[in-house]
């Protein structure tokens, strides 16, 4: 069994996932609960890796396997492979462990060669049929196993099917599909310098091949790259009995989602096509009819799938996403996943699974990507009479957008690369349009459903789509998209609405997204799951109250120097920076004083009894300077234009001329800023510190609780906090004593040199808190200048998997995270009580919050919009940690699977 390669349907499970793929696992569980799914066997992911190991080599031990796998498929169906009377025809599918839908490739009716065509006709009695369905497997083999581009046999068939006067292969005569596969067969021949193999074992071995080879395709590795799916996975197969969907008018084929999956509504939306196979569907090369369809046409077997699919909702409890064929009237089962919804639906969904008692609350938190919650926040179209609709579609993938108009993945990349909004437009999407998809604002096909490669793959990055506009005309030669007397010409700019299937002329005005009752549900559940709390990053009064709305409990870091920014309050700063006495200096605080005064008690309303943590000035100073080279400019100018012995503004120019000069450092980023400002400018520190104390006075004498905390940033050593805090205590005393009020503060430090996090006990000894400030302290750590790495070479490191990920995204835990680590241990080694957070970029990505959770943080502090992400990734945390010591303990663990 270790050595295991080839799985019967019967022979696995669901816990199998990583060995036979999901799909592979899925077939499994669907065939013990006894729904009506085609008989087959899964070859391993360890196989297709295998594969690559051994260059390519499919090795004779795997390849008995498969014989032994066959001749079990053969008893169950009374066919046999090959067998020219009675054929056994196969369906060869691709199924990595975590869904790639579109990503890789699929072979069906394999089995079929010149002499095995005929018997099939024999044994269907409809040479029509047996023809086609040798067609469809010529043309998925040559491109599949034999590598020659789908359009070369697109331009066949539509020649073909225009002398037919045909609209689908379906409805080409005997005659002309023997034509169709002469030409097929000679096109090959003269592209391949070779034909396909009339021995079926060849052609099985060949298309398994193809599908272990498909893992490592562009398209496939850009999706991977985009999901941080991980590349060692690799691919499973699935082998199963061939079922036609194009046997005849009571045949068909259809995706069936058991819930909506763009809002999550408790009812069944799919699609259907009756005498089709299922690429169709799915490639958007057909329009499909709505599942209703089928419910007025076969009702019975209509019910046959409304039964299959509650059980299947209820076995995985989430959204499931089912592939179905009807042969005669017979129902098969062909796939079912979980869906790719919406963060709307997925929402929706697992909240009233939840209440619905599927689900617990926990599993439904732990369902929900954090990542999706800024999908959920979309913006919709606020409409208005002047808004001109040029056409509707399928809401495939809800947000609205405006943008550029392209017409292929090529150009839709290279404009976005520029900065450019833009909304690609197809007549389908084809998997090879990926690198587009992703780099397009937006997505609008003229052809395809709710289930198409442009739907699905939509919904999965919350990009708004439209599919379906058949109303629409597209002349891809010149670059052109026709609606009625309208003709929209590449860069012109329209909108769509994927939320409600429309599209608009030019740009419309966009609505802010509200939070909806079940996101509102959701976040009070992780509020009583999590443990760490979840605070903001956020300057200006008007960023902390929108960090209310989103449920954040305190502000974790409020950087001063920002509210010193705006024009009115940037010259006050520079009077203070070019002061040329102590004495000036002192006069220009003064005037600082009573705005940084203002702010901070604005803020401490707004929070009202929550802690504020407030960075004292932490920039090196040149940096609310004007720019040398603009100085000087302006020198010249004042130069050309003074008339003698009125030379007052050139000597002011000149004075901050030579500031500038003064404070210019070769590293600013390791230079005179943070705390070693303020001890060498301590009433800069001393300003700040007054103007706290005094808001505090402010907001206590209005009945409102305040909880200052003051954060020293960017110490490096013990006594460098030791001078600071004491400088802390001294102004808030003399502020205090003025008006004998008690008001308790905590003075703290953020952690971000390396040697802070070294000597943390001794750090400890002055602070009453640690804020780790992760951005600075992963430059430092890795010895990263953030701007330049990004921009450099930190993307070449990701690819050449030198480094897992970009570390100023997602944490280097075994680097900067053990700092971390030591710095806690040590600082509460001295102070048990020693409160400690994040308030780096890290505090709103999934992995790192993990991370941060285990390791004993008390806080995370992040960006007012990722709040909702920070706190149910912090709900996840503390799920997935209980989990863990439950299955230690021998408890039963609920699924992590988001």
């Amino acid at each position: 069994m270790k050595n295991k390669r080839v799985f019967l349907f019967h022979e696995g499970n669901a816990s199998m996932r990583e060995l036979l793929g999901g799909k592979g696992a899925d077939l499994a569980e669907m065939t013990k609960a006894g729904l009506p799914v085609p008989y087959g066997f899964t070859i391993t992911t360890a196989s297709c890796r295998d594969y690559y190991t051994h260059l390519g080599h499919i090795p004779l031990t795997l390849i008995e396997e498969i014989r032994t796998a066959l001749r079990s498929l053969e008893q169950t169906s009374n066919k046999r492979f090959g067998d020219p009377l009675n054929p056994l025809l196969l369906a060869v599918r691709s199924g990595a462990v975590t869904s790639m839908p579109g990503m890789m490739d699929t072979i069906l009716n394999l089995g079929l060669t010149d002499e095995t065509v005929e018997g099939f006709a024999l044994a269907t009695g409809d040479r029509r049929f047996a023809l086609e369905c040798y067609a469809r497997f010529i043309q998925m083999y040559g491109h599949v196993a034999m590598d020659i581009e789908n359009n070369a046999f697109s331009k066949i068939l539509q020649q073909v099917n225009l002398e037919s006067e045909a609209e689908h292969i379906g409805q080409l005569p005997i005659e002309k599909l023997e034509e169709l596969i002469s030409k097929y067969k000679q096109m090959i021949l003269h592209r391949a310098k070779k034909s396909i193999p009339q021995n079926v074992e060849d052609q099985l071995i060949d298309a398994v091949r193809a599908i272990f080879r498909s893992w490592s395709n562009p398209r496939a590795k850009v999706y991977r790259k985009v999901h941080k799916i991980p590349e060692d996975q690799g691919t499973a197969v699935s082998v199963q009995e061939m079922i036609f969907g194009n046997r005849d008018e009571t045949s068909g084929t259809g995706v069936l989602f058991t819930r909506d999956p763009s809002t999550g509504g408790n009812e069944m939306l799919g699609e259907y096509l009756p005498a089709a196979q299922g690429e169709e569907v799915v490639s958007g090369t057909r329009t499909p009819f709505g599942i209703t369809y089928l419910k007025q046409t076969m009702p019975s077997v209509y019910e046959q799938l409304h039964e299959a699919a509650s059980l299947l909702e209820e076995l995985y409890g989430d959204i499931q996403d089912i592939e179905f064929t009807i042969e005669k009237g017979q129902l098969y089962i062909l796939q079912t996943r979980n869906a790719r919804r919406t963060a709307q639906a997925a929402m929706k969904a697992a909240v009233d699974y939840a209440e619905e008692g599927i689900i617990t609350k926990e599993e439904a938190l732990i369902r929900i990507e954090p990542e999706h919650l800024n999908q959920l926040l979309h913006q919709s179209i606020k409409v208005r009479e002047e808004d001109e609709i040029i056409a509707s579609g399928l809401p495939a993938s809800p947000g609205a957008v405006s943008g550029q108009l392209v017409f292929d993945a090529e150009t839709a990349e290279s404009w976005a690369s520029l900065g450019k909004r833009v909304i690609l437009v197809r007549r389908e999407t084809t998997p090879q349009d990926i690198h587009g998809v992703i780099a397009a604002e937006g997505l609008l096909t003229l052809r395809g459903g709710m289930t198409s490669h442009a739907a699905v793959v939509a919904r999965g990055m919350g990009t708004p789509c439209v599919c379906g506009c058949e109303e629409l005309e597209l002349r891809e030669d010149t670059k052109e998209l026709i609606c009625s007397n309208q003709i929209f010409r590449e860069g012109d700019v329209i909108s769509i609405d994927g939320g409600t299937g429309k599209v608009y002329a030019g740009e419309i005005e966009l609505r802010e997204p509200e939070i909806s009752e079940e996101l509102t549900r959701m976040l009070d559940w992780a509020d009583e799951v999590k443990r760490m709390k979840v605070f903001a990053n956020s300057d200006h009064p008007h960023e902390v109250r929108l960090a209310r709305k989103w449920g954040a409990e305190g502000i974790g870091l409020c950087r001063t120097e920002h509210m010193f920014l705006s024009p009115s309050r940037l010259p006050l700063v520079q009077r203070v920076i070019v002061a040329g006495s102590n004495q000036e200096r002192q006069e220009a605080l003064q005037r600082l004083l009573p705005v940084q005064q203002s702010d901070f008690a604005e803020i401490f309303m707004e929070m009202d009894g929550l802690p504020v943590t407030i960075r004292l000035l932490d920039p090196p100073l040149h940096e609310f300077l004007p720019k040398l080279e603009v100085l000087e400019g302006r020198r010249e100018h004042l130069k050309m234009i003074t008339l003698d012995g009125d030379t007052d503004e050139l000597e002011k120019v000149d004075r901050v001329i030579q500031k500038v000069k003064e404070l210019k450092e070769s590293n600013p980023m390791l230079g005179q800023r943070g705390a070693r400002l303020g001890i060498v400018f301590p009433e800069i520190y001393d300003m700040q510190i007054e103007a706290i104390f005094r808001a505090a006075l402010q907001c206590i004498h209005q009945g409102i609780k305040v909880m200052p905390e003051i954060m020293i940033p960017l110490i490096g050593h013990a006594n460098e906090l030791s001078v600071l805090r004491k400088l802390v205590d001294e102004v808030a005393e003399q502020v205090l004593r003025e008006e004998r009020i008690h008001c308790p503060y905590r003075v703290g430090t953020m952690i971000e040199v390396p040697r802070a996090a070294l000597t943390a006990s001794q750090i400890a000894e002055h602070a009453d808190f640690f804020s780790f400030g992760t951005n600075d302290l992963t430059q430092m750590t890795l010895g990263y200048s953030r701007d330049d790495a990004e921009r450099k070479f930190l993307n070449h490191y990701v690819e050449q998997k030198i480094l897992p990920a970009n570390p100023f995204e997602v944490l280097d835990q075994e680097g900067v995270g053990e700092l971390i680590r030591i710095a806690l241990e040590q600082g509460r080694s001295l102070k048990p009580e020693l409160a400690a957070g994040i308030c780096g970029e890290h505090a709103g990505e999934r992995d790192s919050i993990f991370f941060f959770h285990n390791a004993g943080l008390d806080y995370i502090s992040c960006s007012p919009y990722r709040v909702p992400f920070a706190r149910i990734a912090a709900a996840q945390a503390q799920i997935q940690a209980s989990n863990i010591t439950k299955t230690s303990q021998g408890e039963n663990k609920v699924s992590t699977t988001a």
